[in-house]
């Protein structure tokens, strides 16, 4: 995605913020995996295992959009990318306020949801916003300095000309309404509820999906101006962090998102990498220098210079690696693997064992980012499948490289944005 086909929202002053105090110290929200309980998307028909082919399924769909762009030459739109997440928010937006599910993208830099009076709407498993019921919905004049400001928005043909924004995936998915502001609450893990007044959302009146079991929309917690983390602005220090329960753990335990000062991750056994920008996109890069299996290093080889070489995303389950360094680590894993290898019933990971969880015995996979050497036990980097096979959650593809959440889980993922870095700590994320 370039810059110009970003949809950039205009920052505004958040000197008039509510409950500013109870930012002191920062504070947290659940983060809900869309295949919990907890879930509106959430179906007690499907084994675990369905859940887990399913998350492979939408990663190989978001990776394969990463890298792509689409242009019309009439029409201001975004790119963004379809399956858009693992991950969910619940959040209110409006006066009174209206409690609607959110999914998590650390690769968007928007925030938006499908509205009602709604022209088009696609079902979606709870309520719409009704933005009519709002005493604080406020849209935009097209005359507005906002308006103008704003890349992806053109104006409307209704008498009161406001302004509107268009959303455009490349599978064909599309989001098209009103550029608004509105009050946004979030309800941190202590019970406190924090009020954001003047946020931009996107308020969608026009809405098609292509892709199975819709989101309610999305909150972008890209690199973009218009993502929830930069319209915090100074209040949280460009600070947010998560801890990630693993997928297949027996606790009752949800991850956490921390903002502010809770987001910061220190002591012993942190380690801090670069962070960078490519191209104006939404996205986040590291750069990773090698792998190591054990003892053995593969050297990444590939865009090492002074510039992030992968993406590290919150949304994709799987990690993806070009084709020749994967090649590289999956002989070097299963030269140290004394397992019986099978075949993955999904037909989509190539190097898979007969065995459980319980009975794996795997080598430590070190990720050598610059100056982070970041250890991936097996929770990170392999997944069970079936009954009776664990694969390794690693793929190829031409398309990337995505460092994905199963990698990063019982790990502390810290970003600061002023500082342009990304910390990482070893963690039980069930105790955090």
């Amino acid at each position: 995605m370039s810059r110009s086909m970003s949809l950039v929202f205009v920052l505004l002053c958040f000197c008039n913020l509510y409950s500013l105090e109870a930012l002191d110290g920062g504070f947290s929200v659940e983060m809900i995996h869309r295949d919990s309980s907890k879930s509106p998307f959430y179906s007690s028909k499907e084994t675990p295992f369905q859940r887990v082919a399913n998350a492979m399924r939408r990663s190989i769909n978001r990776v394969n959009h990463f890298n792509q762009s689409s242009v019309s030459p009439n029409t201001p739109k975004t790119i963004v990318v379809p399956d858009l997440g693992e991950y969910l928010m619940s959040y209110s937006v409006g006066t009174p306020p209206f409690n609607v599910y959110g999914i998590l993208d650390t690769g968007s830099d928007i925030i938006w949801l499908q509205c009602q009076p709604c022209k088009k709407c696609y079902p979606q498993p709870t309520p719409l916003f009704d933005s009519s019921k709002s005493t604080t919905y406020r849209t935009f004049p097209c005359t507005s300095n906002t308006c103008k400001s704003v890349l992806g928005t053109f104006c409307s043909h209704v008498p009161d000309k406001h302004c509107e924004y268009y959303i455009n995936y490349m599978d064909g998915t599309l989001s098209q309404g009103e550029l608004s502001e509105e009050t946004l609450s979030l309800s941190s893990t202590n019970g406190t509820e924090i009020q954001f007044p003047g946020i931009l959302i996107g308020c969608g009146r026009y809405n098609t999906i292509a892709f199975v079991r819709a989101n309610s929309g999305i909150v972008g917690l890209g690199r973009g101006s218009g993502s929830l983390i930069n319209q915090l602005g100074p209040s949280i220090g460009g600070k947010f962090s998560y801890c990630l329960v693993p997928a297949l753990s027996q606790s009752n335990s949800t991850s956490k998102l921390n903002f502010g000062d809770a987001a910061a991750v220190s002591g012993v056994g942190t380690v801090s990498t670069p962070l960078f920008s490519r191209n104006g996109d939404a996205l986040y890069y590291l750069r990773l220098e090698a792998l190591s299996v054990g003892s053995n290093r593969i050297e990444y080889g590939s865009s090492v210079g002074g510039s992030g070489n992968i993406v590290i995303d919150s949304g994709t389950t799987l990690t993806v690696l070009p084709n020749d360094v994967y090649s590289k680590l999956e002989t070097a894993v299963a030269n140290a693997v004394m397992l019986l290898r099978v075949g993955d019933p999904n037909q989509v990971l190539n190097l898979c064992y007969e065995a459980t969880f319980d009975e794996l015995d795997v080598p430590v996979i070190t990720a050598h980012f610059t100056g982070a050497d970041v250890p991936l036990y097996y929770v990170n980097t392999f997944t069970q499948v079936a009954e009776e096979v664990v694969c390794l959650a690693f793929m190829a593809s031409q398309t990337g490289p995505v460092f994905g959440n199963l990698a990063q889980q019982n790990i502390l993922v810290g970003y600061d944005l002023q500082q342009n870095s990304v910390s990482f700590r070893n963690t039980d994320c069930t105790q955090q």
